[in-house]
């Protein structure tokens, strides 16, 4: 809101005005967010008007077109999708519109995620320029800035996609000029916060260009455009004019650049130069047309990214781990929400509910997650008061979808309006009156899922039935955080998009939870550990022995059962120092990790507490820094559960769980937990990119910063193994990960800093942050073949953990509900294979026509209006989890019959399949190819086969986009 109030709005404002005025002018503008915020509250229809025109004459020209310009490294897939769909949806509803090309110029290292997004969704081609500035150098010498890029190695050249690298001067113009001391090329200044200057003069603003300088400037301009020609393959440079919140001040800018464009043109015999206003469109058909084969490039990334020798950027795969935390949560409950508004609107047509209402509070959820993918947001690379402002709107969108969820189940179950359904989603502290009271839970994946949730109580003998009356099983334990509550664990198994009641109620004598029975041992001194008289203390589920050594309280070993493989496994917390005096030397702040030397062990004594149960064990471990400290500021609780005969326990059984609590940290720490095992790993490393697919990370020396450019961002996986065994880390946001050691994985998870560098206090861009976080990892020891086929559900697991919702009960008994099914489980379960993934099932509302000709007539006849939203289109995608070859049976194609997959939603009458935003008709997407040395005839590509009547093969690692339309709509 500032940046539109001192800036934003005036550059939309004066660029459409200069636009207008010039035919020759172009302009391109990437995130929508700020475009609709100026469309929906600053632009009149004359200016409405003018937007339709320049579009139309490619004047004017939307590049990526998402919300905002993504980070790149610590989100993931399906909100990266979600902000491209949201932008997507606004400009091909109100132009007709779909941005083709990519301006990926600011995010902190490039993804392969990324590429093949973009060529899903449309693009011709991919801009980036953030890299590592050896790997920069080295290619703009060798003339490699550009190349075709397989980002996806399952999909390789049926989604590949050209992708310009820019050079040394990225996307700011170089604003040195040798005949001035003034800037040059900037002629409107710099942005003034908060307000813009009442006359008109801003700091910084460049000479003008003179009938005394023209020459001068263009000498300058020219020089600089030979000298980034030569790094190319072409004869066409591509020149950005601008920079960060630029173009405010529109008129003095295009009324300099016009003399000095001009001027260079009329001299170009002598300058053997010519240079014209281009959208980056333009640029790319100049350089397509010149035909020329280009050389591919694999499925690397470009992550790490460092800008000097001590300039690593990968502080900020952890900064803000609780705004990282909240995102996420955000996301996975906007996704149960999608689902379960879309049954109900299927299923429920004259419902109660206002569904207009119900829209606008998804919107407020997707807006938000959309929003805080942005490359300073989710990255944690904001101010203080920005934070507040995401983490605000997060919980805004995240109150209205829960209020939402509630709602429906209240609907549904015709409760009498005193029985209040008040709803809490994954939320230990909102524990539960002491009456009678059930518990509401919705499983948003599209399998069957067993697994436990956990609520809070305040008495320790509790039972738990389902609808018919039977118990379920469940354990009830003092919690570990609060003395004064419980934690009781209900054992919930649940089909596909469906979900259950469970009763709660205070013991009455009959079958009771049962009870989790608390141990503690003695604190012990770990520096002066007696390594001789060993004493192991086992801790045992169906899968796995994990052994405690008594000696130090730390873990030991873990033995996969199946296999009787032990592995020697040790966890430790260590802190990396760090400095905060520019003066001293590099500094850590919330981008970039500088580690003054190898990081030290924090605490001296640890302390056990083994609570122990029939359903499940949680070991508590504190860590004090010595042996007489009264406070920790790390622990660990790690549950492993034991799932009784009946229910399919096999993801539960596998997995290790493990939270975390850490801080408040002091000042300049950076905090780890290091995973060490006896595996021989040689230092391989494997990190998942964007929860989409695995990227291999070999560990590099370097002559400096070996440590902080060692780190890699882990959104949702990560692992190590030998031969045999691999350890796998499932994650629920994102951090920074590295193997510094041989069998070592070591996770970032908080950090807190302060430093004295002018940039970093003019932005108040300090991390002093003082909470304590508490995120959750799983891991999973086995062979590869076992942890291939459990990691990606489980990791799908984690990230959309069943929503849960709490109601007292109104009346003495409760109504027996309408429909009792199978395991009494409400909602038609919607159900994939496990290779399978159903990413989207929503009513995105869009008003457009899926024809585009009638799209574009309707806008152009100004039939666009206003209209209530649509509730007749369904919006599904189903993405393949595996690579080709990673498993003989997983990675095999799948064939979909929609029509069954979605029957309990209705009768499907047609199915469309389109591009991945939905904007194109994939029958008529008809991408550039271009030539390389593998393919050498250029034409248009066309990739995937269409879908006769309603039966789809998807392909490994296809993520594949539908609209479904039902009988009766």
């Amino acid at each position: 809101q500032e940046s539109m109030h001192a800036y934003a709005a005036n550059v939309y404002t004066s660029v459409v005005e200069e636009l207008v005025k010039g035919k020759q002018r172009k302009f391109i503008a990437v995130e929508q967010e700020f475009f609709r915020l100026w469309w929906d509250a600053v632009a009149t229809d004359t200016y409405k008007q003018q937007v339709h025109q320049l579009l139309q004459e490619g004047q004017l020209e939307f590049v990526i077109g998402g919300q905002v310009m993504h980070d790149e490294a610590v989100t993931l897939i399906d909100d990266q999708i979600l902000q491209l769909t949201e932008g997507h949806g606004f400009l091909y509803e109100t132009f007709g519109i779909r941005p083709q090309f990519s301006w990926h110029v600011d995010p902190f290292g490039a993804s392969a995620t990324t590429p093949t997004l973009f060529a899903l969704a449309g693009f011709n081609a991919h801009l980036i320029s953030r890299i590592d500035y050896d790997l920069k150098a080295d290619m703009q010498k060798n003339k490699k800035l550009q190349f075709v890029w397989q980002g996806s190695p399952s999909l390789s050249e049926g989604q590949e996609i050209f992708t310009h690298v820019m050079d040394q001067y990225s996307y700011c113009t170089p604003s040195h000029i040798p005949f001035s001391n003034r800037s040059g090329f900037y002629w409107n200044g710099i942005a003034a916060f908060p307000d813009p200057p009442k006359d008109g003069v801003y700091p910084n603003m460049s000479l003008p260009v003179t009938d005394t300088n023209i020459h001068l400037y263009a000498q300058t301009m020219v020089a600089n455009i030979k000298e980034r020609a030569a790094w190319f393959r072409t004869s066409d440079v591509l020149w950005p004019w601008g920079c960060d919140k630029q173009f405010f001040n529109a008129s003095v800018q295009y009324s300099n650049m016009d003399l000095l464009l001009d001027y260079i043109n009329k001299h170009s015999d002598e300058f053997g130069v010519t240079v014209q206003y281009a959208t980056v469109g333009d640029y790319f058909q100049a350089v397509y047309s010149r035909n020329l084969t280009w050389e591919i490039r694999d499925s690397q990334d470009f992550l790490p990214y460092s800008t000097e020798p001590f300039q690593a950027w990968t502080g900020f795969y952890t900064s803000r781990s609780t705004l990282k935390g909240i995102a996420r949560k955000a996301s996975s409950l906007l996704y149960a929400g999608e689902s379960f508004f879309t049954q109900y609107v299927r299923k429920h047509p004259a419902s109660s509910i206002c569904k207009c209402g119900a829209l606008k509070q998804l919107q407020s959820l997707r807006w938000a997650v959309s929003e805080v993918q942005h490359h300073d947001g989710i990255t944690g690379t904001e101010s203080p008061k920005v934070k507040d402002m995401y983490m605000n709107n997060l919980m805004y969108g995240m109150f209205n979808v829960k209020k939402l969820m509630a709602s429906i189940i209240f609907d549904m179950n015709n409760a009498k309006k005193n029985g209040e359904v008040y709803s809490s989603v994954y939320v230990k502290d909102s524990g539960i009156p002491d009456v009678d009271h059930y518990v509401v839970v919705y499983n948003p994946l599209a399998w069957n899922i067993t697994t436990f949730v956990a609520v809070s109580v305040s008495h320790l003998a509790m039972s738990v039935y389902d609808e018919l009356g039977h118990p379920v099983p469940a354990q009830v334990q003092i919690s570990a955080e609060s003395h004064s509550t419980y934690d009781l664990y209900i054992l919930v198994a649940i089909s596909g998009l469906s979900y259950r009641k469970y009763n709660v109620k205070p013991l009455n004598g009959k079958q009771s939870a049962f009870i989790g029975r608390s141990v503690k041992y003695k604190r012990k001194d770990i520096t002066r550990a007696d390594q001789q008289s060993r004493q192991l203390l086992p801790v045992v589920n169906n899968c796995y022995q994990v052994l405690f050594d008594q000696n130090t309280n730390l873990m030991h070993s873990i033995t996969e059962r199946e296999t009787n493989q032990t592995v020697q496994l040790t966890q430790e917390f260590l802190e990396y120092r760090v400095n905060g005096d520019v003066m001293k030397g590099p500094i850590s702040d919330n981008y970039l990790f500088a580690p003054n030397a190898s990081a030290v062990p924090v605490s001296k004594a640890v302390g056990l507490e083994v609570v122990s149960g029939n359903l499940m064990t949680e070991i508590r471990q504190y860590f004090y820094s010595n042996v007489t400290s009264q406070d920790y500021i790390y622990a660990v609780y790690t549950r492993m559960y034991t799932v009784p005969e009946g229910y399919d326990g096999k993801l539960l059984c596998h997995r290790i769980e493990q939270q975390y609590s850490v801080g408040p940290l002091e000042l300049n720490r950076e905090a780890v937990l290091r995973t060490s095992t006896n595996l021989n790993t040689r230092q391989l490393l494997y990190t998942d990119s964007n929860g989409y697919q695995i990227q291999k990370r070999p560990f590099k020396a370097y002559v400096n910063n070996t440590v902080a450019r060692n780190y890699y961002p882990m959104v949702q996986t990560a692992y190590i193994e030998d031969d045999t065994t691999r350890l796998m880390l499932l994650a629920e946001r994102a951090h920074g990960v590295s193997s510094q050691g041989n069998g070592q994985v070591e996770v970032m998870l908080h950090r807190r800093l302060w430093n004295n560098l002018q940039w970093d206090l003019n932005y108040s861009l300090t991390l002093n942050d003082s909470s304590v976080v508490r995120p959750v990892i799983w891991l999973i020891l086995g062979t590869k073949a076992v942890t291939n086929i459990l990691y990606r559900t489980s990791g799908l697991a984690l990230e959309h953990r069943p929503v849960v919702m709490f109601g007292a009960l109104s009346g003495d008994k409760p109504k027996p509900p309408r429909r009792l099914q199978q395991n009494s489980a409400h909602g038609s379960p919607v159900t994939v294979p496990p290779n399978l993934h159903l990413q989207t099932l929503s009513i995105p509302g869009w008003r457009y026509s899926s024809n585009h000709a009638e799209q574009v007539h309707s806008i152009r006849m100004g039939k666009q209006k206003q209209g209530d939203a649509d509730f007749s289109r369904v919006l599904l995608r189903i993405r393949h989890l595996y690579e080709v070859g990673e498993d003989p049976v997983l990675s095999q194609p799948v064939m979909v019959n929609l029509k069954s997959l979605l029957k309990g939603l209705g009768s499907v009458m047609v199915v469309e399949e389109r591009s991945l935003t939905g904007t194109w008709d994939v029958n008529t997407l008809k991408r550039w190819k271009w030539k390389t040395a593998q393919y050498p005839s250029k034409g248009l590509s066309n990739s995937t086969e269409t879908s006769e009547n309603c039966i789809v093969t998807v392909h490994p690692k296809e993520i594949r986009t539908f609209f479904v339309y039902f009988q009766g709509q």
